[in-house]
């Protein structure tokens, strides 16, 4: 009965269908970020075919999109309570190692 109880009062608070919510729209976003993530792939093929050698700057939009998707996952895991970009600075997280 206490279960009960508890699994009850776990479902009225607000908090938890709020993180839910912006998990959905982080879910969302983490597959159009997976696009982008494509299309530098393919950009940094066509540039190593073309010249030999990766695009610096491609390189870096490649890098810093990973640390955003490694920010998501910490986010849609739990393992992190800060919500990634739109709701951060882009840069306020940590980069993976």
């Amino acid at each position: 009965m206490a279960e009960q109880t508890e699994v009850q009062t776990n479902l009225k608070k607000i908090g938890t269908w709020q993180r839910i919510f912006f998990m959905l729209i982080f879910a969302v976003i983490l597959g159009l970020v997976r696009i982008l993530l494509w299309a530098v792939v393919l950009l940094q093929v066509v540039s190593s075919l073309m010249t030999g050698s990766a695009n610096p700057n491609v390189l870096t939009l490649g890098r810093t999109l990973a640390a955003y998707v490694y920010n998501i996952l910490l986010f849609l895991t739990y393992n992190s309570d800060e919500m990634p970009f739109p709701f951060a600075d882009w840069n306020s997280h940590s980069t993976p190692n």
